[in-house]
């Protein structure tokens, strides 16, 4: 395929089509070569894969593997500042997102359990009464008031905290680390400072609870003889990061959307059993979760391109759920559509294991909120809303809201 766009330099990341849609670059880039070279900072010559059908495949077949110990991932925030990657990363005990059948297999197993689809439903009326009490605070305060702090964030973090047996009194601690962790671009030591602190916590938390079960996810896990000290250290670490993080991102970048789009807010206000569909293009539509790595265990070809061997792959979710082949109008914003087949929880073998939790607490989320604050809206102008360009997981880092006394 030949290409009618300069091959990228770094990833695009400036949201210069507006706060939902992807750079424009990256669009472009798409319609032009779906699977592109991409030079990295390190000089590596690496693959970008945005096209929806290519990024399946990429996410389904193994020989595309998430292992970072078999040869150099490359990252895109890698500063050219620094000496360039010379050994493969080593594996990290538990962090089966990292790994490949068997050993992610293994792992993975250990928690299906936890994370079924009639257990996530039999949490349902918990999460939504975690949901009414945390906007049972908030019309007690005095508006305008950042919705992150006060709601979006709150919400993931009391449900991940409850389920994995984590002192919810200590999520400030956890909230700072993790951020400093997804800062895109970071500098090398505060981000391994950062993990180290989460873990060394997280450690401590597993052998007591490995000492004194109780009932909580971590407790079962820790109950499971199979499992050292360091794989429930790193399955925690996984589980706790992702439960907090992408949940707080979709709920606060989803009402953000919404407000921007009033005629899709006045039709889930009128019609709360929308919730279901509305999540699942919201999920498509904004795709918070965007960036991710393979690494080519052999020559593979790719939509007419030759992967080879030792290649560094990124894939766009962002890019590959507003690809016009697979969703009409896909930059558009319809809570009417029927958006299965999105990939924001990913594909394959690391599709999202928490994903019906997500889904039951953005629909618990987004129905309450739009039931109880009828006259939402911005405290200042969108153009003024900071987004999370710097970090791994997109979304708003503030999102200041009002509404009038009707509410309260």
């Amino acid at each position: 395929m030949t290409s009618t766009v300069p091959v990228p330099h770094g990833l695009p990341t400036e949201r210069d089509a507006g706060p939902f849609d992807p750079p424009r670059a990256i669009t472009r880039l798409r319609e032009a070569r779906p699977v592109s070279p991409l030079v990295f900072p390190s000089g590596h010559q690496g693959w970008l894969v945005t096209g929806y059908e290519a990024v399946r495949r990429v996410m389904s077949d193994t020989r595309f593997s998430s292992r970072q110990d078999l040869g150099i991932v490359h990252a895109l925030d890698e500063s050219p500042d620094l000496p360039a990657q010379t050994e493969p990363s080593p594996q990290i005990p538990g962090l089966f997102i990292a790994m490949d059948p068997p050993d992610h297999t293994r792992l993975r197993r250990k928690l299906t359990g936890a994370f079924t689809v009639k257990r996530m439903k039999q949490l349902e009326d918990h999460i939504i009464e975690i949901v009414e009490r945390q906007l049972d605070e908030m019309t007690r305060l005095t508006p305008p008031v950042d919705l992150v702090r006060e709601f979006a964030l709150p919400v993931p973090s009391l449900v991940i905290c409850e389920l994995l047996g984590v002192p919810y009194e200590d999520r400030a601690t956890f909230q700072v680390n993790s951020a400093k962790f997804l800062v895109r671009n970071p500098v090398l030591e505060e981000k391994m400072a950062a993990y180290g602190a989460m873990t060394t916590y997280l450690a401590g938390l597993v052998m007591s609870k490995r000492a004194e079960p109780s009932e909580d996810i971590l407790s079962d896990l820790a109950r499971d003889e199979d499992l050292s000290i360091e794989e429930l250290t790193g399955i925690a670490f996984l589980l706790l990061l992702a439960g907090h993080e992408t949940t707080s991102n979709m709920l606060a970048l989803g009402t953000f959307a919404l407000l921007e789009h009033p005629e899709q807010l006045a039709d889930l206000r009128a019609n709360p059993d929308l919730a279901p569909e509305a999540v699942e293009e919201l999920m498509r539509y904004l795709s918070v979760a965007d960036i991710f790595y393979r690494y080519a265990t052999e020559d593979i070809e790719l939509a007419g391109e030759t992967i080879a061997k030792g290649s560094t792959v990124v894939v766009s979710l962002l890019a590959a759920n507003h690809d016009p082949q697979r969703f009409d109008n896909p930059d558009t914003l319809d809570i009417h559509r029927k958006a299965r087949g999105h990939l924001s929880f990913g594909h394959g073998v690391h599709a999202c294991l928490g994903q019906q939790l997500a889904r039951i607490e953005m629909r618990a989320g987004f129905e309450a909120l739009t039931r109880r604050f009828p006259t939402l809206t911005l405290a200042v102008p969108a153009a003024e809303v900071p987004l999370r360009t710097d970090m791994n997981i997109y979304g708003v880092h503030e999102l200041p809201v009002t509404w009038t006394d009707a509410n309260r």
